[in-house]
């Protein structure tokens, strides 16, 4: 016969064992987007049956410091929310820049006309004014700056720019044209002023600019819009001689000059150039990427060489988007099936055909995000953040998808699920995060993590499989049981241990 003391006993050690139990559960919060329907919903954590992926998390194996993800403030863009109403117009800044949104921490815009203008412009527009004595930002003033203050507004943890030039003035080229052609040097140290200007132009707005991309594109696009061609030697030139020390000399050596700006296939032989000494590289801040070499490839041999050409440098993506298309209107279950063609589905040389096949948008974005942030890459934009549904105002007729589509005849809006996954991204790894290792026993399954400033750690997962899958996250002793869904996207947040 069982005395009390023996049973109080035993529900003593029941009670510990829970205790137990508990303190060997990670706190995990997970967020899904799904072809199924869920966007950025919260979904319980489980315990699961059947086999499971293992997904051991190594803190200490600490990467790059996330420098942030964002989007681009086009003139286009812009435009666009000028003609919704003021409701719809906030509610699109808000799922950006707000703290319910998906927090965009770094953006971009153009400096210069480019083709997501609606027509060609510069802010120096005057032939021949070498001092820029009449250089202007009035075009940025009605749609640009507008939304760019906005933004800044709504965004507590606020947010860096990069701006790009995608050409000098026509009169500052050899070719006295908008597209293609080259800087002629005799202009150089005028097209370092008009940096210097840019900056100043906007801090008297109340803007502040974090970074530079030296040239949108270098090696051109067949001069179809703006455009103006480096090769890595004059551009490496060009900032070692004249915006570097322009620059530093007008006090501004702290904004970051980003070198090269375009597909990462040609990456090699620009870090090479632009690291090959410390005379060369001491204005270079960082290298910037562009995703349109492959639908699919991250190029990783690419990027890790960029890393370790100049390990304390940037290596961020500046531009991406599902181009040569127009955008579908209100059809969640297009950017989730394999419909998308870009360019070089038409155009691209026979030999990099491979790279240009049709492609599912959702992976396109979710995949490419991971294998660079995998690799290196710090920082990761889009390219517009809003755009119509004919895919513009483009006043070339490249047409584009962004992730939010408006129709602003009848103010109406549209979240595509390219909104919510960059929003996987954004919303929970935040500027400062530090990418950290992690073994995993599913490589079909993506993964990557990144411990945040306040402790926590993002965990973003991907599933392009048509079933679900089990996974078991673990850290320290500590686990945790979660299902992805199928065609999924899941950011796991784990809650910092005491």
């Amino acid at each position: 016969m069982r005395t009390l003391n023996h049973c109080i006993f035993i529900a003593l050690t029941i009670a510990m064992l829970g205790c137990k139990q508990k303190q060997e559960s990670l706190d995990v919060t997970v967020y899904e987007t799904s072809a199924a329907g869920n966007k950025l919903q919260k979904v319980e954590t489980t315990t699961v049956a059947g086999n499971v992926t293992s997904i051991q998390l190594l803190p200490d194996q600490e990467y790059q410091t996330i420098t942030g993800f964002g989007g681009s403030f086009t003139e286009s863009s812009a435009h666009l929310l000028n003609q919704l109403g003021k409701q719809n117009r906030n509610k699109v800044l808000e799922a950006y820049f707000g703290e319910n949104g998906a927090r965009y921490s770094l953006t971009r815009t153009h400096m210069n006309s480019c083709d997501f203008s609606l027509t060609n412009y510069s802010y120096a527009s005057v032939d021949g004014d070498m001092e820029l004595e009449h250089f202007s930002i009035e075009e940025d003033k009605n749609d640009i700056i507008p939304m760019i203050k906005e933004a800044m507004a709504l965004s507590k943890d606020g947010f860096k720019i990069v701006s790009s030039p995608w050409t000098a003035p026509p009169w500052m080229k050899d070719n006295n044209d908008w597209r293609g052609g080259k800087l002629l040097p005799k202009y150089y140290d005028t097209w370092a002023l008009f940096f210097s200007k840019y900056v100043d132009a906007y801090k008297a707005e109340g803007i502040d600019i974090w970074g530079f991309t030296v040239e949108n594109e270098p090696l051109g696009n067949d001069n179809n819009w703006e455009s103006m061609h480096f090769t890595p030697q004059e551009m490496t030139q060009f900032v070692q001689n004249h915006l570097g020390p322009k620059l530093e000399a007008d006090g501004k050596g702290h904004i970051k000059v980003l070198g090269y700006d375009q597909n990462r296939e040609h990456l090699k032989e620009w870090v090479d150039v632009m690291y090959v000494d410390e005379a060369a590289s001491k204005y270079y801040d960082g290298t910037a990427i562009h995703w349109y070499a492959s639908t699919y490839e991250v190029f990783p041999e690419a990027l890790q060489y960029a890393h370790q050409k100049a390990p304390n440098k940037h290596l961020i993506q500046t531009e991406a988007c599902v181009d040569a298309e127009i955008p579908k209107w209100k059809d969640d279950a297009w950017y989730w099936s394999k419909e998308a063609t870009d360019w070089g589905w038409d155009w691209a040389p026979e030999a990099d055909k491979k790279y240009h096949p049709k492609y599912v948008p959702v992976y396109r974005y979710a995949r490419d995000i991971i294998g660079c942030l995998n690799n290196w890459v710090d920082g990761w934009i889009d390219w517009n953040m809003v755009l119509d549904r004919q895919g513009g105002p483009n006043w070339f007729k490249n047409w584009c998808v962004a992730p939010v589509i408006v129709d602003p005849e009848k103010d109406e809006i549209y979240f595509t699920p390219l909104y919510h996954t960059l929003a996987h991204f954004s919303k929970y790894i935040r500027p400062g995060a530090k990418r950290i290792g992690f073994n995993t026993t599913d490589g079909s399954l993506l993964v990557t993590a990144a411990k945040n400033p306040d402790g926590t750690i993002a965990v973003v997962l991907l599933n392009m499989d048509t079933d679900p899958k089990n996974v078991e996250l673990s850290m320290d002793g500590r686990s945790q049981q979660v299902e992805i869904s199928s065609q999924a996207i899941q950011t796991l947040l784990v809650k910092q241990l005491n």
